[in-house]
């Protein structure tokens, strides 16, 4: 009775600095690896002169140390190039400042896994660095990982031209198979700390169906030597216990990313994001500072987003899904924001890039021999009340943005209203205000919205929602 008391507390009052919600103390990595015996990768074989394969040699420095209980996995300064890795449990990947990890440029260095790649299970490669299915691992140091990305984004647009010509754009990001470039799956007290990551061949890190992961000082560059389609930042996906703080990401797509899977597969997997602490981070270019979804079919809630900051990133807070995503995004609290030259600060929608959103199967095709996952992406959700997202329960306090294109552009359902968002000191200036489309008893206190077109936020098909 006290838990719920409190629950219901925290929603009427928000939670206070100097008493967070109750679960925020069990997010991350509750244990490190501790064993300090080095394991030096050029004992195992490796050449530093970023042309020669090393993926074998680095590879058995790590099952060396893991066979020994655990240590730590050292390199000489230099750059090595390298296929997958694979970590172990109580191995510490330690790169120092003037180490730097290639990526291989070849799909056949990276082995095909059973994963999940935007919200559906399916065989793809291996991430350049893989934690798979296990615990007490991490990756530290102020070395660098070097995907090398761009052939795998070329690979992808010129896929994409050919798919978008057969009304194919619904399936083209899962055929242009591109590697990841630090996978998290199935995996418990992981720590991912100080090291920098650039030129993701697709989402750079990917925590999946994990438990408590600390993520934290991680720098992200993805926008060298062009811009990579989907080269997402920090994508935190169906995993609980969280903390991500510290970080600076500049991409391609959405800076900071919660996702639950989608549609059909998504809603079978029905597995929530929940539990989540990000603290202290920045974004530069990027689709969005914090987005939840768009995959949202096993749902998404308990988040706290605190103290970040955002220049030039396309949307500031991004809440999208589709209808036929289902799911709910729920207890959300987001506070102590700062954002200068953003799009959109605040924009939620439940019908996203429709082209991508929504697998229909062009004339020509026979389902029966389609690949596995074509057939899960157009398997039907049913009934289709199954598909319809909701969001509710979302606080956002002290938010502070100039510059912005539009200030706020929101969009429920007839049938699923955006319900009980509360908007707590805010001051936004912008080209214009925006609008607010079936939402549902939102409040609004301390709210100062300036449009230079000194128009005022259009309310439409509402209830309950005054500014």
């Amino acid at each position: 009775m006290l838990f719920l008391i409190t629950l219901i507390s925290l929603w009427l009052n928000g939670p206070a600095s100097n008493d967070p919600l109750p679960w925020v103390k069990e997010v991350g990595a509750r244990t490190v690896p501790t064993k300090k015996t080095v394991f030096a990768t050029a004992s195992y074989g490796t050449v530093a002169d970023g042309k020669t394969l090393n993926t074998k040699a680095i590879q058995a420095a790590i099952d060396a140390c893991a066979a020994k209980g655990g240590g730590i996995v050292t390199f000489k300064p230099g750059a090595y190039l390298t296929g997958s890795l694979f970590l172990k449990k109580g191995v510490t990947l330690h790169l120092d400042k003037g180490v730097e990890l290639l990526g291989s440029q070849s799909l056949a260095d990276y082995a095909e896994i059973d994963t999940r790649v935007a919200g559906i299970e399916m065989k793809w490669p291996a991430a350049l660095i893989n934690i798979i299915d296990q615990s007490n691992v991490a990756v530290t140091g102020e070395g660098t990982v070097n995907a090398q990305g761009k052939p795998f984004w070329d690979s992808y647009w010129a896929l994409r031209k050919e798919y978008e010509q057969k009304g194919l754009r619904w399936i083209v990001d899962y055929d242009a198979k591109r590697p990841r470039t630090l996978l998290v799956s199935g995996s418990s007290n992981v720590t991912l700390k100080g090291i920098t990551l650039q030129q993701a061949g697709f989402w750079t890190v990917h925590i999946l169906y994990s438990d408590h992961v600390t993520a934290d000082g991680l720098v992200i560059r993805n926008n060298i030597g062009g811009h990579g389609p989907s080269t997402d930042g920090i994508d935190i996906d169906s995993s609980t216990y969280i903390l991500v703080q510290n970080c600076d990401i500049d991409c391609n797509d959405d800076n900071f990313c919660l996702k639950a899977g989608r549609d059909w597969d998504g809603l079978r997997v029905n597995r929530p994001t929940e539990y989540i602490v990000i603290r202290d981070c920045v974004s530069g270019a990027g689709g969005g500072l914090i987005t939840f979804g768009s995959e949202t079919s096993g749902s998404i809630r308990h988040v706290l987003a605190r103290n970040l900051k955002a220049k030039g990133t396309g949307v500031g807070i991004r809440f999208k899904s589709a209808m036929t995503r289902g799911g709910t995004v729920e207890d959300i609290y987001l506070e102590d924001i700062h954002m200068q030259s953003v799009g959109v600060p605040l924009e939620v929608t439940m019908n996203w890039n429709p082209s991508y959103s929504y697998s229909t199967l062009p004339d020509g095709y026979t389902e029966a021999t389609l690949p596995a996952h074509w057939k899960a992406m157009l398997k039907k959700v049913e009934p289709v009340e199954r598909g319809i997202p909701h969001f509710r329960n979302v606080q956002v306090s002290r938010l502070t943005v100039t510059d912005a294109r539009r200030a706020v552009m929101a969009s429920g359902l007839a049938e699923s209203p955006l319900e009980n968002f509360r908007l707590n000191d805010v001051t936004i200036t912008a080209n214009a205000a925006g609008e607010v489309d079936y939402g549902r008893n939102w409040t609004f206190k301390n709210v100062v919205i300036k449009a230079k077109d000194n128009q005022p936020v259009v309310v439409k098909n509402s209830m309950g929602v005054h500014l």
